[in-house]
């Protein structure tokens, strides 16, 4: 007979669990007959000792299989991205679109802002009556239309994950590579996908900032991904400096339908955008070569495809028919806007993008209890892109924000978060990693 503090026991002591052992764990958690100091001791064990790839895989599969999963009749691949979150992620606006004018389909299951990143839950709620927890039968309805929904996780999918997130967050186990991955991954297998890409971030806006923790978390969502029979590939992209010129919810929506419709679109953004989606393409058997599939992107977006799919996306979940054309109408503006200048000569070399993610929750942009909700209309815009020669002076960003002493703050806040030295540095690229050997992919290796 299994007993919870029995696996507690064996992973304390670094014995690899059985699939057996991790799908009863999982179950009790599920429902109720593991408690949370249980889940919480289990927790710590994995942080301190590890899981194999092989482990992690029956992990994610049993937290995968605690509720519902999504089956998709579709005349076309079912494809998803995730991104570990950064600050200036837009990404997932524009990419489900694309994707979608290519043929492929997105049900695209995201999050809230989490600490300094964004959260594209959060961006979405700027567009007004846009449902992000729509019933499961409007969900697909919209995939089926649209050919992209990006929701919330419902409540019958994955629900193991949602239990073992709370616990990890309130006794400093988040950071856990396995239990990472498998709260990454078993949403994604719930949703019933045929492909998946993963943006691992490194750099001063990312929870992973070096490219060697990165490389580890990277390799683990492959290993497990591929353990679990999803086709998956991984990128390792630059977030030392925001992905987009802005940030902050509303901010990035109206930077997204820029990008769509070509009003603007920012080089680094797209660098990131299109590899993204040209794997993804790869990975759903819809192009023969990445030179291809990045033909196909840009024809969706040339075309107004893209931006097409994104408007349908927005009516079918309840916001207005003609977001597209008015966005400028239905976002939100702040109170004030101001620019944040710099104090002296130089180059603009680096900037701390976690401080600049902070800035602006600082400002109501972002959360620092659980529940508390967000001001969309705040955050920076125009952000000076590093390697820019300035002068004291010259405008680093503009936040915009409430009318109300706490500009002073952010606008410090600002400033201090802009590196600017004599002499410029050498640029660095912003997409470090596309692919991983087999050899680093090994079922062995601990994690």
């Amino acid at each position: 007979m299994l007993l919870p503090q029995e696996i507690i026991r064996a992973k304390r002591d670094g014995r690899p669990l059985s699939d057996e052992e991790i799908r009863f764990f999982i179950a009790g958690l599920t429902n109720g007959s593991v408690t949370e100091g249980q889940v919480a001791a289990f927790a710590m064990a994995v942080y301190f000792k590890g899981m194999t790839v092989s482990e992690c895989a029956a992990l994610t599969m049993a937290m995968a299989g605690s509720g519902a999963s999504l089956s998709w009749d579709l005349d076309g691949p079912v494809l998803d991205k995730h991104s570990t979150g950064g600050v200036g992620d837009l990404v997932s606006l524009v990419l489900g679109p694309m994707i979608a004018a290519c043929g492929g389909f997105v049900p695209m299951i995201s999050g809230r802002g989490l600490g300094h990143t964004g959260g594209t839950l959060d961006k979405l709620e700027s567009i007004p009556g846009y449902r992000v927890m729509p019933g499961r039968g409007d969900f697909q309805r919209a995939v089926r239309e649209a050919g992209v929904a990006i929701i919330g996780q419902t409540d019958d999918l994955a629900p193991a994950d949602r239990c073992f997130y709370a616990i990890r967050d309130v006794t400093a186990t988040v950071e856990s590579v396995p239990l990472i991955t498998a709260s990454i991954l078993s949403k994604k297998l719930a949703a019933g996908l045929d492909g998946l890409v993963m943006d691992v971030k490194t750099g001063s806006g990312a929870f992973m900032s070096t490219p060697e923790q990165a490389a580890i978390l990277s390799r683990s969502l492959v290993s497990v991904a591929e353990g679990a029979g999803l086709p998956v590939a991984a990128l390792i992209t630059s977030m030392d400096e925001p992905l987009a010129p802005c940030a902050g919810n509303g901010l990035e929506v109206r930077e997204a339908v820029r990008y769509l419709t070509g009003q603007s679109r920012d080089e680094r953004l797209d660098a990131v955008v299109m590899a993204l989606c040209a794997r993804m393409l790869l990975l759903g058997g819809l192009a023969a070569d990445e030179g291809a599939a990045k033909k196909m992107l840009r024809h969706a977006l040339e075309s107004g495809e893209a931006a097409e799919r994104f408007s349908r996306m927005v009516a079918a979940l309840g916001g207005p028919g003609d977001f597209l054309v008015r966005c400028e109408s239905y976002l939100p503006r702040a109170e004030s806007s101001r620019p944040v200048t710099a104090t002296r000569d130089g180059y603009l070399v680096a900037w701390d993008t976690r401080a600049l993610g902070l800035a602006v929750v600082t400002q109501g942009g972002g959360r620092t209890a659980v529940g508390q909700s967000v001001d969309h209309s705040v955050g920076l815009t125009d952000i000076v892109r590093t390697a820019t020669p300035v002068k004291a002076g010259d405008v680093l960003a503009v936040m915009h924000g409430p009318a109300r002493a706490v500009g002073d703050t952010v606008r410090d806040m600002v400033r201090a978060a802009a590196v600017i030295e004599p002499a410029p540095r050498e640029a660095q690229p912003i997409i470090l990693t596309a692919s991983l050997s087999a050899a680093q992919r090994s079922k062995s290796c601990q994690i």
